[in-house]
């Protein structure tokens, strides 16, 4: 695993414990050797997690819409700073890029990243593992709901078993090392009478 996709907030969050959770992961890639790829920015966790990466030494890939060169604050100092002319852009550079994709506490726009990569995962568009990195049990009511859509039959067992949870992002790590993709999505067709 060469690089992986980091979607997290452009905020810093209520805990600071966000924050240390960002620069923990950034400083695990860096020893790992593994590139950060994400949204470009140098404001909240985003810029935790590309500063802690950066201090260790690793690489960081930005990836920033021109229109928001501006308002989210381009990170001065990145590797490679690729700036593109759409978030629809931006989201298919960083899945092209990556690996394998971790997601960080965040708002909508984060949300929407993982249900987009998580969606390509499931009609097998990727075979890439997406993790969610739990920090301060952030993404507990997530958890959650993804339990309930397979518990209803709206997702399958394989797909939410796909979601990789964990607080730790050592152990995170690990766990991509051994992902095995779910394949590719199957319906459930019943005739109607």
């Amino acid at each position: 695993m060469n690089k992986i996709a980091v979607y997290c907030g452009s905020s810093a969050g209520a805990s600071d414990a966000y924050g240390e959770g960002a620069r923990a992961l950034g400083r695990e890639l860096a020893r790992r050797g593994i590139t950060l790829v994400y949204g470009g920015a140098n404001v909240g966790l985003m810029g935790d997690v590309a500063n802690a990466v950066l201090e260790a030494g690793g690489r960081v890939v930005g990836v920033l819409p021109d229109f928001l060169k501006n308002r989210e604050i381009a990170h001065p100092a990145l590797s490679e700073l690729i700036i593109v002319h759409s978030m629809h852009e931006r989201k298919a550079k960083m899945a092209e890029l990556a690996d394998g994709f971790i997601v960080l506490p965040g708002g909508a726009g984060t949300l929407d990243e993982f249900f987009e990569i998580f969606t390509w995962l499931q009609l097998g568009l990727h075979h890439k593992p997406c993790g969610l990195l739990n920090i301060n049990r952030y993404y507990d009511p997530l958890a959650a709901l993804l339990d309930h859509m397979a518990k209803e039959r709206f997702m399958q067992e394989k797909y939410r078993s796909a979601v990789l949870i964990d607080e730790d992002p050592k152990e995170l790590l690990n766990r991509f090392l051994t992902y095995e993709p779910p394949g590719v999505k199957t319906y459930d067709v019943k005739e109607r009478a």
